[in-house]
């Protein structure tokens, strides 16, 4: 498939489609109003604190102190199809580092680690590097993460891009997540009537 044919996706896509596919498919093969629920509006608050806080932080414990910081950073690759604004990126003499901040407690989940994952491939591509670590900044406790960024974490990202692009081609519903808990504060509860 040529990229010209490349469904558009962004890395939030990937994040998304692991916490479950039908997210996905609402916001792309029948975009709907959605409401902004707390995790969005905290995600987005604790967002702007961390520009401030992490630009005092010190990441000696990783060795990248003398890194430069750069926010923000967009990204895009047309070979990829794939598009994103990525939090934070290290850039250091031990490499390039890319880190996204998370508004939860406990341990980083699948999703989270799949959405840095696709920064990271990007990263690559873009700066013509290898990522091999990333880090997840759980924003509520100020704890930084390491996570290895293995091949086959980026080959799950071009599998899961195939995925959603095939979903998205079919315009067919994917079956919702199995974690039920995870439907309460989902934007897009009330379109799943079959579980509701």
């Amino acid at each position: 498939m040529s990229t010209a044919e490349l469904i558009p996706l962004r890395v939030n896509d990937l994040k998304q489609y692991e916490y479950c596919p039908r997210i996905v498919f609402y916001n792309t093969v029948m975009p709907l109003d959605r409401k902004v629920t707390f995790k969005m509006q905290r995600g987005t608050e604790a967002e702007f604190q961390l520009d401030a806080l992490e630009k005092r932080r010190s990441l000696r414990r990783y060795k990248l102190s003398e890194g430069e910081r750069r926010f923000h950073v967009s990204l895009h690759s047309e070979r990829l199809g794939l598009s994103g604004k990525m939090d934070l990126l290290i850039v250091s003499e031990q490499g390039y580092f890319p880190v996204d901040f998370k508004y939860t407690r406990g341990r980083p989940h699948r999703n989270h680690i799949s959405q840095l994952a696709g920064y990271a491939v990007l990263v690559e591509e873009q700066y013509q590097t290898e990522v091999e670590t990333g880090f997840i900044y759980l924003a509520p406790v100020g704890e930084l993460v390491a996570i290895k960024i293995t091949q086959e974490l980026k080959k799950e990202v071009a599998e899961r891009l195939a995925m959603i692009r095939d979903m998205v081609r079919e315009e067919l519903l994917p079956p919702p997540t199995p974690m039920r808990a995870r439907c309460s504060e989902c934007e897009f509860r009330n379109y799943c009537g079959d579980i509701f």
